[in-house]
């Protein structure tokens, strides 16, 4: 029985139910040391009609790499075989048991989500993580992803997780129960129940001392009875729990014999929990098998499914952290001298490290093959845990440095980036061959920008760029390109024409691409005397240069057709992206392309399909940790909330976004505001916010709003300034010659008062040509509805008039529906009803993905496999997704015309 748990335990027992029901879920269980989360996960673990796992993290396999899911899926690797096989791959790979792949820690985190899903279809199935922050990187962003992107699977995850004197667990997004101490009564009743034999002030004395920390009364209640507990004065303050449950294990361990100390030493520093292997090691250092017994006595270890471990985690500590450098370096030698099996390389090592206490090449090398074996299985933190020990153990100064880097570039990868940025300014300093310094300049300027400060990153690389020009002209080239990138990033484009500058100074080879982006932010921006035309043609050159590129720059050559005004090949390229990203599981490219996707589908009127895509891609970002990739999805969110004019719903997105926001995305989301405050009227916030925009540097950013700006400062009177925007809009129109963005700076020239009938007439029709925005079409079709009305042309004003409110109806667009409605009514309708209901509108964005690939044939572990979700899940939305739409069955689903999905086919 718990004491004083009962809120607790309802809260786990609900996490079960929901799962035996189908909703699945998971909880982090947070506290000190012995207050109880074990007996939470014991209490969760005795559900009889679940299939559990059970593991834990143990602190000296957490530079392991994926050692802790090794140990949880151990018994379901026969299962493997049955996920989709780039899944597969991986997760094998990771384990260890089959081919090195590709490092991928997304995809070995799906693996896990669809592994679970399998392993759940039996019955429903309880993750259970005890001491979950000593598990490994790759393990522990596993589980997490797979965590969040639980669905409708009979699963429920628990992790249990130390407060204080253990590494941090984040685990954002995820529900989490914190535990306190016991209250009075329940303490007394524990001590009741477990103490009964010591004497009421003895019992009151312990209670006292515990601090209501369950592990502590047990504790202190044993230390009693073997006559180690000592009476408290008045005048001395009782030490905290934790420390007191520290102190009575290490006087419990002192009390054994020295050899069975000496094993307890072997099981404390080994990870594998094998008896025999610490079983060998003991025997090398005068120890047998008889000398354990007086431990599994005093109950300190035990043997659970055949694998020898300590009964509580703090044991483990105190066994190791009680013994003298001497014993604890003699114990790794003989560890890593029984570990000469293959499959102990990367742990022999690790002890070979352990018991090395000066510099040593050999021991060194060793480390760094082991790490390189760790990359091979996607393991980054423990890839740049051994690279930096194999550098302390380095004796020669260079090789040192190079293997500073190397860990600072992995502990990049892993995204540690404080622990990076400390490597890689050791590494700097043991180097001195400027193509290793510039390697490291590569490092921290990743990290830079990582942390959004650009113009850092944009330093940094140029000045490493120019110290190997000479050398090494081709990868300064590549430097400055990327210098640049960082300074277009940062809004500062005159530090982009000066390194272009630099470039072509030097003659390095791929100048020209570098001085294409001076040219593309001097002419966008009217920057230097720039040439509008010279611009957008660099910016045509910038799409040629890149060829056959992966999927981060071919997502920068998509913008790039974004800002010619092409979003037709934008949205191919996008979708053609998006295809192989989910082809291939490359989920860490997925958000961006999503976004990007999603932004054309929004140009196209096609709202309910960006709408989708850009959700999926924001939740995405969400559940592998990515930040940086959230802000694209999130502003195309904030744009279509805008346009239909959902205050409540353009709050919350934006709210969430600036917490989050790098690089361009206020700036996108203050533009979408305008948007917003231009359908609901209120044109004097959506014109001097603006008009801010458009004075500022960034003004090629906002360059798509300028219309709004025009429109907003007409209708306040501030003619000048909107015709100063026409021109700079209508010059780059007529540079891109899209017929669209030609219409729209008519449009604009119109509204200024330029001969306004015939500019109207000249928008309309050029906005009827091929690859046109419907939403900008509609806009023109009102504007010039207005005006004819006020002309005394009613019955030509209700034609454009009627046209708009359709396409405002079908985006939707509520404001500017609102507003064709009334206008319709004023040039003499009498009747201005709705459209008819579209069905799709009746689904979440995710049932309309699911429907969409369902009605295209894919069966649901197909789509599971492309959407990342669980067949399971994706059966769920279905069956939601049925009722809403009418129909019984995939073939009815067919006929419904459900519109094209750009996910992959068969």
């Amino acid at each position: 029985m718990l004491h004083g748990r009962a809120g607790e335990l309802a809260a786990v027992d609900r996490l079960l139910d929901g799962a035996r029901h189908g909703r699945s879920g998971a909880l982090v269980v947070r506290g000190e040391a012995g207050i109880g989360k074990s007996a939470i996960l014991d209490h969760a673990a005795a559900a009889r009609d679940m299939t559990v796992l059970r593991g834990t993290g143990i602190e000296s396999e957490s530079e392991l790499p994926y050692a802790g899911l090794h140990l949880l899926l151990g018994k379901a690797v026969d299962r493997i075989g049955a996920l989709p096989a780039p899944q597969a791959r991986a997760l094998r790979g990771a384990l260890g048991i089959g081919e090195p792949a590709r490092a991928d820690r997304f995809l070995t985190g799906l693996a896990v989500l669809s592994l679970l899903a399998e392993l759940a279809e039996e019955r429903p199935l309880l993750v259970l993580v005890d001491d979950a922050h000593w598990l490994d990187e790759g393990s522990a962003q596993a589980l997490l992803l797979a965590a969040r992107r639980l669905g409708a699977e009979p699963i429920a995850m628990i992790f249990a997780v130390r407060d204080g004197h253990a590494p941090a667990f984040g685990a954002p997004g995820l529900p989490e129960l914190r535990l306190g101490g016991l209250d009075e009564a329940s303490a007394a009743e524990l001590l009741a129940e477990r103490a009964a034999d010591l004497a009421p002030h003895v019992r009151e004395q312990i209670r006292h001392q515990a601090q209501g920390n369950p592990l502590a009364l047990l504790e202190l209640a044993a230390a009693q009875r073997e006559g180690r507990l000592a009476a408290e004065t008045a005048m001395v303050r009782p030490l905290p729990a934790h420390s007191r449950v520290r102190r009575t294990f290490a006087e419990r361990i002192a009390a054994v014999p020295p050899r069975t100390r000496t094993v307890l030493l072997v099981v404390a520093a080994d990870d594998t929990g094998d008896p025999a292997v610490v079983l060998a090691a003991a025997r090398r250092l005068g120890a047998t098998t008889e000398d354990l017994e007086p431990a599994e006595r005093r109950g300190l270890v035990h043997l659970v499914e055949g694998r020898l471990d300590f009964r509580h985690p703090l044991i483990r500590t105190v066994a190791y952290q009680e013994a003298t450098l001497h014993q604890r370096l003699a114990v790794h030698r003989a560890l890593a001298e029984v570990m000469d099996a293959p499959q102990y390389a990367d742990r022999r090592a690790r002890h070979l490290a352990a018991a090395t206490t000066g510099p040593d090449e050999e021991v060194a090398a060793e480390l760094e093959r082991s790490a390189e074996q760790a990359r091979a299985r996607g393991g980054y933190g423990a890839v740049a845990a051994a690279y930096a020990r194999a550098a302390e153990l380095t004796p020669d100064p260079r090789r040192r440095g190079r293997r500073l880097a190397a860990a600072a570039r992995a502990t990049v990868d892993a995204g540690r980036l404080d622990q990076a940025e400390r490597l890689a300014d050791e590494a700097a300093a043991h180097l001195t061959d400027p193509l290793e310094l510039a390697e490291v300049a590569e490092i921290r300027a990743a990290l830079a920008g990582g942390q959004g400060r650009q113009r850092a990153a944009h330093d940094i690389l140029a000045e490493a760029a120019l110290s190997v020009a000479r050398r090494a002209p081709q990868r300064a080239s590549g430097m400055l390109f990327h210098a640049v990138e960082a300074a277009w990033n940062a809004v500062d484009f005159e530090a982009v024409a000066a390194t272009a500058g630099r470039a072509a100074a030097l003659g390095l080879p791929g100048g020209e691409r570098i001085r294409a982006m001076a040219r593309v932010a001097d002419g966008l921006n009217h920057l230097g005397g720039g040439d509008m035309g010279d611009g957008l043609a660099a910016l045509r050159e910038l799409v040629a240069f890149t060829g056959d590129a992966g999927p981060q720059e071919s997502a920068t050559v998509a913008f790039w057709h974004l800002l010619l005004g092409d979003h037709e090949a934008a949205h191919d390229l996008a979708a053609e992206l998006e295809r192989q990203c989910r082809a291939r599981s490359a989920l860490g490219a997925l958000p961006r392309v999503l976004g990007l996707l999603a932004r054309a589908q929004l140009l196209q009127g096609r709202h309910r399909e960006a709408r989708s895509n850009a959700a999926e891609g924001l939740q995405l970002a969400r559940d592998i940790g990515q930040p940086e990739g959230e802000g694209l999805p999130a502003t195309v969110l904030a744009q279509l909330a805008a346009i239909e004019g959902d205050e409540e719903e353009f709050a919350r997105i934006s709210a969430a976004a600036l917490d989050r926001a790098t690089g361009t995305s206020p700036l996108r989301l203050a533009c979408a505001r305008s948007l917003l405050d231009l359908g609901l009227g209120l044109y004097e916030a959506a014109a001097d916010r603006l008009t801010e925009i458009a004075a500022g540097p960034a003004r090629l950013d906002g360059l798509s709003s300028m219309p709004d700006l025009v429109e907003a400062a007409v209708r306040l009177g501030r003619t000048g300034r909107a015709r100063e925007i026409t021109a700079w809009y209508a010059d780059w129109a007529e540079h891109t010659g899209r017929p669209w963005a030609l219409a729209v700076a008519s449009r604009c020239r119109a509204l200024t008062g330029q001969d306004g009938g015939r500019h109207y007439a000249r928008a309309v029709e050029l906005h009827r040509e091929p690859g046109g925005r419907p939403f900008e079409q509609a806009r023109t079709e009102l504007l010039y509805g207005e005006w004819l009305r006020r002309a005394r042309r009613p019955s030509e004003a209700r034609t454009h008039l009627r046209a708009a409110l359709e396409t405002f109806e079908r985006l939707p667009a509520r404001p500017w529906a609102e507003r064709a409605r009334t206008e319709l009514r004023a040039a003499g309708e009498t009747t201005t009803g709705r459209a008819p209901d579209d069905l799709t509108a009746r689904l979440t964005p995710q049932e309309l993905q699911v429907a969409r690939l369902a009605a295209a044939g894919l069966s649901n572990r197909e789509i599971g496999a492309q959407l990342f979700l669980s067949p399971r899940t994706v059966g769920y939305h279905l069956s939601n997704a049925y009722p809403k739409l009418g129909v019984t069955s995939r073939a009815a689903l067919a006929g419904l015309g459900l519109g094209p999905s750009t996910g992959p086919r068969r």
